[in-house]
């Protein structure tokens, strides 16, 4: 009797040793590394600045350790980045950006026991993802209050490549005013703010007077122009306010931070899949940042309004709001 209650106590004792194993390994697992690849830097004011802040986020927040390389902008550059990144126990890789779809999803097979994660591209895989911003609505509003605005009856939109959604937008929004004139350019680049200067000044001289510079690298430079030229710009990605309440009159902004707090959420309680994702206002990760002071009251009612009908039905005006 006394031997059976001995082999007892010891078969119960090794169950508690195995289960504190495998604890140990579970923990072990979801400690591991989440890392960041962009294609620029982390200081544009932008795009990968956000990217950068979400990135920070996750490491805050949710006490996951982080890393992350710029200027990784050839995919012979992301194999070595994300073979790195592999050896240093990285689990979860964001490529802040369409340029990374292609070379995820042919990574993805080579590296079943990691996730990638990029932006606005066509992905396939169940480790590989790709987060999409439906940015069609946000350059609907804009150009909405960019017509509003416009003394001249003149605006215009300098993206950067013909592809983003929101320069459609923009022109169907502002052309609800069968009186305003929509000029739209394009620098074919996300950087090259000399070429958005120039085009810029071109738009200046035939009376345009709101912009909507729809490109992170040069976003902020043409707001400081327009500024300095006494007329009105609405800002991209990020709030500009800070630029100057008198010039820009209100911002369309990408939390991209939080999407990717949201994302390491999902990996980290294994709810993350492959595939290709549309986010938009409703997801409470696309809004219209606060007004200009020369924004009318009631313009801005009627601007949040509206917004808030697209978010309940998903509705845009079909008519002017004003």
């Amino acid at each position: 009797m006394n031997n059976r209650l001995y082999l007892f106590i010891i078969v119960v004792m090794i169950s508690l040793l195995v289960g504190c194993s495998e604890g140990d390994e579970s923990q072990a697992s979801s400690s591991s590394k989440i890392g960041l690849l962009m294609e620029a830097t982390i200081d544009d004011q932008g795009w990968n600045s956000k990217g950068y802040q979400g990135l920070l986020n996750i490491h805050s927040k949710l006490g996951i350790d982080v890393v992350f390389k710029e200027n990784i902008d050839t995919e012979a550059k992301v194999e070595r980045a994300v073979e790195e990144f592999a050896e240093e126990g990285v689990s979860l890789i964001f490529g802040h950006g369409n340029f990374y779809a292609i070379p995820f999803t042919r990574l993805g097979q080579q590296y079943d026991n990691l996730h990638f994660v990029s932006f606005n591209g066509s992905v396939e895989g169940e480790n590989v993802t790709s987060l999409h911003f439906d940015s069609y609505a946000m350059g609907f509003f804009a150009g909405i209050i960019a017509a509003k605005m416009s003394e001249t009856q003149q605006v215009g939109v300098i993206a950067a490549f013909p592809w983003q959604s929101e320069v459609e937008g923009f022109y169907e929004g502002a052309s609800l005013d069968h009186n305003t004139t929509v000029q739209i350019h394009y620098v074919e680049d996300w950087i090259d703010d000399e070429k958005a200067l120039a085009i810029f000044r071109e738009m200046v001289s035939d009376g345009v007077d709101v912009f909507y510079p729809a490109g992170d690298g040069f976003h902020v430079r043409l707001v400081e122009e327009t500024k300095n030229e006494g007329l009105y710009a609405i800002g991209y990605i990020s709030d500009q306010i800070d630029l100057g309440e008198a010039t820009v009159l209100t911002s369309t902004i990408q939390k991209v931070d939080l999407l990717y707090e949201l994302v390491a959420e999902q990996y980290r309680n294994g709810e993350l899949t492959g595939g290709n994702y549309m986010y938009n206002f409703e997801d409470g990760v696309i809004s219209l940042g606060p007004f200009g002071s020369n924004v009318p009251e009631e313009v801005q009612v009627q601007m949040m309004e509206a917004v808030d009908h697209f978010i309940e039905t998903g509705e845009l005006p079909t008519s002017s709001i004003f």
